[in-house]
């Protein structure tokens, strides 16, 4: 299975430049250093397309691509800076003429239903709202157009989230703790994209010193930080990073087979 994993953006809720900031983060010229919130896209042996997260930032960030179809969304959990650009999936239901399957547990759903109550009003003829149909998931695998995928039961303070493993690779964002039983579900991965919000440590988010140590303990051939603040600095953040594990950036991209 080949897995190709594009970088919509890896900033945290308030993005990189933060609003009247004027740190060397913020300030910088280096399109690295420049975050749009948190989302992701996977392609799996080129056929079947996955949208990790609908954030407040997915227009801009599709408009960098030539992406024209997505097969089906995957949530992680329904903070705005991850759902809030639902309306965007109408795009696509537009270009694709058909609504779009959206994935996550109870709690994601659950806050679709209660605040975007007109996404599940089924297709109509002038698409002018997202129309999506909802699957809750539980801790089991479960196979979408042949692609098994094993959702990663992970906490966010203290909010059951998770992450997503497909072939090689798993995908995990906002996490603050990752029980023994979810790693036991990451191990022999070749490329692990994990968040990592500041260098201090976070109530509800892994800081660098606990990331690092997931990290380790999951040992991926290549794992990738995500979910940043502008408080690291790609390069200085980069020179302080141990051997296989790298800083992400918008509009990266790995392919893990």
């Amino acid at each position: 299975m080949k897995v190709d994993v594009l970088c919509l953006g890896v900033g945290s809720s308030g993005g990189t430049p933060v609003l009247g900031c004027q740190c060397a983060t913020c300030l910088s010229s280096d399109p690295r250093n420049n975050r749009l919130r948190t989302s992701a896209v996977i392609t799996v042996d080129d056929r079947v397309r996955f949208l990790i997260d609908t954030g407040p930032d997915l227009r801009q960030q599709i408009l960098r691509t030539t992406i024209r179809h997505i097969d089906a969304v995957l949530y992680t959990h329904p903070h705005a800076d991850h759902l809030h650009g639902i309306d965007d999936l109408r795009a696509f239901c537009y270009l694709q003429n058909s609504a779009i399957p959206v994935f996550g547990n109870d709690m994601m759903i659950t806050h679709i239903e209660k605040r975007f109550t007109y996404a599940l009003a089924g297709e109509n003829a002038s698409w002018d709202k997202p129309a999506v149909t909802v699957t809750r998931l539980a801790d089991a695998p479960f196979i979408f157009k042949e692609v098994s995928i094993i959702p990663i039961p992970v906490l966010h303070g203290n909010w059951p989230i998770l992450g997503y493993r497909v072939g090689n690779m798993a995908y995990i964002t906002d996490v603050s703790f990752i029980p023994e039983s979810s790693m036991a579900l990451l191990q022999d991965i070749d490329v692990l994209f994990l968040s990592c919000l500041r260098p201090e440590p976070y109530r509800t988010h892994f800081g660098v010193e606990a990331a690092l140590a997931a990290a380790q303990q999951i040992a991926a051939k290549r794992t990738i930080f995500i979910h940043m603040t502008h408080t690291l600095e790609y390069h200085a953040f980069t020179a302080s990073l141990p051997a296989g594990i790298e800083v992400g950036y918008d509009n990266m991209q790995v392919t893990s087979s």
